[in-house]
């Protein structure tokens, strides 16, 4: 478990309304937005809502209650307003409104390297170890640290209003000294 004087838990259930944990989005400088899960987990209307409707209730507190700060959207390789893909439809609706709300910055990572999650599918837990083999390839890899070191230089460096592919990712999160 992490513990530091700056970490602050809030649980929270109701992923439409984040009046009951406002505190979470005071005064903050940044929020990494990474809520989200596979289109082949749910139908394409839970989909829309985890997706779309959950991302937008918390950007809208987000913004009410630190105005200004940075909002980070984990987003994917391949979205596309024009996709025969629902799911990359949605995602890029996602990123357009956020960043008019917002100023947000969407990522687009490939493969993430990280510990699988409890909920992935097992399909993608097995292809984990295979996808290691991207690692040489800036467009196609990322390691899960580096993500989230490339939203906290984009933060301090104050990067707004940006779609980041994954090289430009890794570039990124190479330019982080901390």
């Amino acid at each position: 478990m992490h513990t530091s004087p700056k970490l602050r838990s809030f649980v929270h259930k109701d992923f439409l309304d984040y009046s009951t944990v406002e505190d979470a989005f005071r005064c903050v400088d940044a929020c990494l937005f990474c809520l989200g899960i596979s289109a082949t987990q749910v139908s394409q209307e839970e989909y829309r809502t985890i997706t779309y409707s959950y991302t937008l209730a918390a950007a809208n507190m987000f913004k009410a209650k630190s105005p200004g700060a940075a909002f980070h959207y984990i987003s994917g390789q391949g979205t596309k307003a024009g996709s025969r893909m629902f799911w990359a439809r949605v995602k890029a609706q996602t990123e357009r409104d956020l960043i008019d709300l917002v100023e947000a910055n969407c990522w687009r990572p490939a493969f993430i390297d990280a510990k699988p999650s409890a909920g992935l599918p097992k399909f993608y837990a097995l292809f984990q170890p295979i996808g290691r083999l991207l690692k040489p390839f800036p467009n196609l890899y990322v390691h899960g640290r580096d993500l989230g070191r490339a939203m906290l230089q984009a933060t301090v460096e104050q990067l707004r209003r940006r779609v980041i592919e994954n090289a430009e990712i890794r570039q990124i999160a190479a330019r982080a000294t901390f």
